[in-house]
C-alpha cells in the first residue's frame, strides 16, 4: 500500500489522477489523505470523483472513501486494465446535476492504462469540454494526442461530440483507445518549425460575430509577427453559453477563454500573447505538455528528453509522485518557472 499526501508540491487534483493511472497500470493499491489540500474547496469534487470512478471501472477496484469531498481515499485494483464500453457523466457525480468537470482531465487519466488493456476501449466523456484551469479538447486533440503519437500511442479517435463551457457544461466527447502492440519507446522532443499556426474561434449560444472578432484579431495579430495563420470561426449550439479561442503549433498550444465584460479582441490577444512569448524561448514543448509528457515518459522504454519554455510546479511534482510508483530516473534541469530541460530514464518499458 502507498500511502500519498495529497497536499505536497502542487496539491491539487493531478496527485490523484496520476495516482490512479499508475495503480490501475501496477496493480498497486493506494491510500491518498489532503486530497487537493492545497485548494479552496479540497477533497473529491464532481470531475475528480468521477475520475474516480472511471479508473476504478477499468481495474475493477475496491474503494473506501469514494464520495463527494472526501479527503481520503483508498484505491485497491483487483484486475488488470479492461477495454470495452464506458459512459461517464460529470453531472452524475454533481448534487446540483449539471457540472462543467472538465472530461480532458478524466481522459488522461483512463488513457495510460486503457492503453495497456486487453482490447479496445470506446469511451463517452460528459462534462466540460472548455473550460479553465484544464486542457481544452483541441489542445488534448491538436497538441497532446500528437505528442503522445511520438511514443508509440496509437491513434486515438478523438471527437468532440457537443461543447461544454464553464458553468453550465453539458459537452461531450468521445474515443477510441486500441491497445498498443509493442512497448512505449523514448523520444527526444526538440524545437520544430512553424509552418503555420492553426486554431479555432468559438462560440455556443452567442452572436456570430464574435468568433469572427476573434479569429480576425487572432489572425492580423500573428501576421504582423511574420507567421501564417490559419484560424476558423465556428458558431455552435451548446448547453449554455460561452467563448474562446485556442491556438496551436507543433508541441505547443494556447488557449483563452471568453468572460463578461471582456472584448472578444482581448480574448484573441491573450492566446495570441502567450504563443508569441513561447515562440521567443526557442524550447520545444509548452509548459502543460511538458507536464502532461512526463507519465508516458516514465512508461517507456529509453532514454526520453525534451526542453520547455516553463518548469512548473505540477511537473516538479509529477516527478517526485513517479519516483515513487515506478522505477524511473528523472532529471530536471532548471528553476521553477524558467525555461527547463527534462530527461527520463527507464528500462521498465
Amino acid at each position: 500500500m502507498l500511502i500519498i499526501d495529497g497536499s505536497e508540491g502542487e496539491g491539487g487534483g493531478q496527485v490523484l489522477r496520476t495516482s490512479l493511472s499508475l495503480a490501475a497500470l501496477t496493480g498497486r493499491p493506494f491510500t491518498i489523505h489532503n486530497i487537493r489540500g492545497n485548494r479552496s474547496r479540497p477533497g473529491l469534487r464532481p470531475q475528480h470523483l468521477t475520475a474516480v470512478q472511471a479508473v476504478a471501472a477499468v481495474c475493477r477496484a475496491e474503494m473506501e472513501g469514494a464520495t463527494l469531498n472526501s479527503t481520503r481515499l483508498t484505491f485497491r485494483p483487483t484486475t488488470p486494465p479492461q477495454g470495452g464500453d464506458y459512459d461517464f457523466d460529470v453531472t452524475k457525480a454533481s448534487p446540483s446535476g449539471r457540472s462543467a468537470g472538465a472530461v480532458t482531465l478524466i481522459f488522461q487519466a483512463l488513457l495510460w492504462p486503457l492503453l495497456f488493456a486487453d482490447q479496445p476501449a470506446t469511451l463517452r466523456l460528459r462534462g466540460g469540454t472548455q473550460v479553465p484551469f484544464s486542457p481544452p479538447y483541441h489542445y488534448l486533440a491538436h497538441v497532446a494526442a500528437p505528442a503522445f503519437a511520438r511514443l508509440g500511442v496509437p491513434d486515438l479517435q478523438l471527437n468532440l461530440a457537443a461543447w461544454g463551457w464553464m458553468a453550465e457544461g453539458g459537452g461531450e466527447i468521445t474515443a477510441v483507445i486500441p491497445p498498443i502492440t509493442n512497448k512505449l519507446q523514448a523520444a527526444s522532443f526538440t524545437k520544430l518549425a512553424i509552418e503555420r499556426v492553426e486554431g479555432v474561434a468559438a462560440v455556443t449560444n452567442l452572436p456570430a460575430h464574435i468568433p469572427q472578432r476573434m479569429a480576425r484579431r487572432a489572425h492580423n495579430l500573428l501576421t504582423q509577427a511574420g507567421f501564417t495563420a490559419d484560424i476558423q470561426p465556428v458558431r455552435e449550439r451548446g448547453a449554455g453559453p460561452g467563448a474562446g479561442i485556442c491556438l496551436w503549433l507543433p508541441q505547443a498550444g494556447f488557449a483563452a477563454l471568453g468572460q463578461k465584460g471582456v472584448p472578444a479582441d482581448k480574448v484573441a490577444e491573450t492566446a495570441v500573447n502567450e504563443l508569441l512569448a513561447f515562440v521567443k524561448t526557442e524550447t520545444a514543448v509548452d509548459p502543460h505538455l511538458a507536464d502532461q509528457l512526463l507519465l508516458p515518459m516514465a512508461l517507456a522504454n529509453g532514454r526520453s528528453h525534451l526542453t520547455t519554455s516553463q518548469i512548473t510546479q505540477h511537473t516538479l511534482t509529477n516527478a517526485v509522485l513517479l519516483r515513487r510508483w515506478l522505477d524511473v530516473e528523472i532529471e530536471i534541469g532548471g528553476n521553477l518557472n524558467q525555461p527547463a530541460q527534462v530527461t527520463v530514464t527507464t528500462t521498465n518499458g
